[in-house]
């Protein structure tokens, strides 16, 4: 298998605009226990659905590196992120304030977890998980998140 890797260029913010489809930015947290690939999974804050870690473009910050800082903020994680997108999927986002919901397309980074930390910025506000690849895509809600978490094989990618 042949993957085409591109350099990545840190994202420029402009003026935003909340309609249309939004982008973010998600880490598959993967590692290795008695030669078992095992990811991470994380509560989401409201809705308490077992998701990835995910968020928003940062300015300044590559699409990897900002799945990477959502790694440590949401699931206390640091690793080595690989800058190759693995797939993508779509989910609609409930805003608090009860507005109209909005749909966001998101781009998966694979991140082998190296350190993981009990005290991490949204520790109080998330449980998370680590479970097997088949588990974990019969938990997530999104039918093309459980594909992308089904068939990942950091082999492949020579992770």
């Amino acid at each position: 298998m042949s993957l085409l890797r591109t350099r990545q260029h840190p994202v420029k913010l402009g003026p935003g605009t909340k309609t249309g489809v939004r982008t973010q930015f998600g880490a598959l947290v993967w590692r290795w226990r008695k030669d078992k690939l095992q990811v991470l999974l994380i509560k989401s804050r409201r809705r308490k659905r077992w998701i990835i870690p995910k968020g928003w473009p940062m300015d300044g910050q590559t699409p990897v590196q900002a799945a990477a800082t959502e790694a440590w903020e949401e699931a206390g994680i640091k690793g080595r992120p690989a800058p190759i997108c693995i797939g993508l999927y779509s989910y609609l986002k409930y805003p608090r304030d009860g507005d109209l919901p909005m749909p966001c397309v998101v781009a998966v980074f694979p991140l082998k977890a190296r350190w993981v930390f009990d005290e991490y910025p949204e520790a109080a506000e998330r449980k998370r998980k680590w479970v097997s690849a088949k588990k974990a895509s019969n938990m997530v809600d999104e039918p093309e998140l459980a594909q992308i978490i089904r068939h990942f094989d950091p082999r492949a990618y020579r992770l």
